[in-house]
């Protein structure tokens, strides 16, 4: 072994390279003799011209928007892959349900791709799709309603007819609306069941800040009015909210001219199922923050009988009026509900989780009996919520409710540089990770055009958060902090403070809540 080592190291590194010939190569450098005196500057005569792959210019990045003859806007992204998501957005949801009987959206929600003029059944739709590897989905918020398909790049025409015929011709045939009225039943049931109450506690924020109008209406139809919800009905609205000046064709992953033949050969002067009507009776009302307290006194204490109950808990929401997403302030918002962050006590991570934020830093890490303690922004084209959801038993409310006017205060007061520039490239990164996967990027185009005709791109809003300061956060919450809360209440409510007091502690210095003097305590 020693002879071969020793051979080795004689040889050196070159001696293996002469063996393999590279050596013989020599000659063709630059004094070779087959290309004379080419300098490297100029390609080698006879060799095909090299193909580069270049980097997207920014007008490869833009979404692309065409509107139709019928005031249907087509909006496209490009990015590569075999796969693309396609979808109509329509400006429907439970906000414009105010001269209905509440809970059509979710009705139709439920409805979505079931039999159509040209698809007999919902399993026909679904076999259409696996031809082209697609699997569609309907989501229904307060003020959008979003049909979407994702499938193969290939499949598009099919699908673009699909999407136009689910949306403008289902049947709604009586059994169809039966089967969703037992959905919808069950629905109701789950949601005052959960162990976990914060869909509910939203829905109540909503109905307690925006009493008996817009975003305020119920999302969920109310048990007494799922009979009354039938194709006549559901015909009614339809006529007013489903019309093309109301809708977005949205597609990444597909080239825009593609989508806009598709759009024009399916969605141009097709007449809806219901018909059409010269004078559409839309509501345009503008959200009115009212403010307020809405309370579910409420036996928590046998949510969670399993092998380990959940304590009985309490759970208060505290909201405050914010803006728009159109306005400017909405960035400082979003950036003030990052740095405010929160979540629950038993989670788990580092910095990534949010544990540097202030519900984590100033509630979580010092109040030890409090269970929860997160952040919530909500934001729509005229209005905007920021609440702070917080649970604990129900023997420390006061306590608690307390702890929540005073995180509201502080806001108001000196915000550090560390936690900024930390809740800033947190906004931002989030931002970023989510648009990196399809059906995110499709939402936030078929949204934005929806709402403003044009779409800001993520590197935009990467540097309108980056120019936020602790200047714009104080100014954002002193406006925040003039406004009436919305208090929400889920649970044994014997020690909630009155609605007075959480208002008093707001306006006050400090937030605390007025002392109360009790006889028995």
């Amino acid at each position: 072994g020693g002879m071969a080592a020793a051979g080795a190291a004689r040889r050196g590194p070159w001696g293996s390279a002469r063996r393999l010939g590279l050596v013989a190569y020599r000659k063709y450098s630059s004094s070779g003799s087959s290309y004379p005196n080419i300098p490297l500057t100029t390609p080698l005569p006879g060799v095909p011209k090299p193909l580069f792959a270049t980097v997207d210019t920014q007008q490869g990045f833009e979404t692309k928007v065409t509107t139709l003859e019928n005031g249907l806007q087509v909006a496209s992204q490009n990015k590569f892959g075999q796969f693309c998501t396609v979808g109509i957005l329509i400006n429907s949801g439970s906000r414009y349900e105010a001269k209905y009987i509440g809970g059509i959206s979710h009705f139709l929600e439920k409805l979505a791709f079931s039999s159509t003029a040209q698809f007999g059944s919902k399993d026909e739709i679904l076999l259409t799709l696996e031809k082209h590897g697609g699997i569609c989905d309907c989501q229904a918020s307060r003020d959008t309603t979003m049909y979407a398909v994702s499938a193969e790049v290939k499949g598009l025409d099919t699908v673009v007819g699909l999407l136009a015929d689910v949306v403008l011709q289902p049947r709604l045939s009586d059994e169809e609306i039966e089967m969703t009225r037992m959905a919808v039943r069950f629905e109701l049931e789950d949601l005052n069941m959960r162990p976990d109450p914060e869909p509910l506690l939203t829905e109540m924020i909503h109905a307690a800040a925006y009493r008996d109008n817009t975003v305020g209406l119920n999302r969920f139809c109310l048990p007494e009015d799922i009979e009354k919800i039938d194709r006549e009905v559901l015909h009614s609205y339809l006529r007013n909210y489903y019309t093309p000046d109301r809708m977005v064709l949205a597609a990444v992953g597909v080239e825009h001219d593609r989508l806009v033949d598709c759009a024009k050969k399916y969605l141009l002067g097709t007449e809806p199922v219901w018909g059409s009507v010269a004078v559409k009776d839309v509501d345009k009302s503008v959200a009115q923050y009212t403010g307020g307290m809405l309370k579910l006194e409420k036996d928590m204490s046998n949510v969670s009988l399993g092998p380990t109950p959940i304590p009985e808990l309490t759970h208060i929401m505290v909201g405050l009026e914010t803006c728009s997403f159109l306005e400017e302030d909405f960035i400082p918002f979003a950036v003030l509900n990052m740095m405010m962050g929160g979540g629950g006590s038993f989670s788990a991570g580092g910095p990534g989780k949010g544990m540097f934020t202030r519900l984590y830093l100033n509630v979580l890490n010092r109040h030890h009996w409090m269970y929860n303690a997160t952040s919530y922004h909500h934001s729509y084209e005229d209005t905007g919520l920021l609440c702070i959801h917080a649970s604990a038993d129900p023997r420390q409310v006061r306590e608690m409710v307390e702890i929540i006017t005073r995180e509201f205060i502080l806001m108001a007061g000196a915000v550090g540089e560390v936690e900024l520039e930390r809740a800033k490239t947190q906004l931002q990164s989030m931002l970023m990770m989510n648009l990196e996967s399809r059906p995110v990027i499709f939402e936030d185009v078929g949204r934005q055009v929806l709402a403003t005709g044009t779409r800001k791109l993520p590197h935009e809003l990467c540097v309108l958060i980056g120019k936020v300061g602790t200047e714009d956060i104080r100014r954002v919450v002193t406006k925040m902090l003039h406004n009436k809360p919305a208090v929400a209440a889920l649970g044994d409510l014997t020690e909630l403070p009155s609605y007075e007091h959480i208002q008093s502690a707001l306006s006050s210095k400090d937030g605390r809540l007025p002392r109360v003097y009790r006889l028995f305590r």
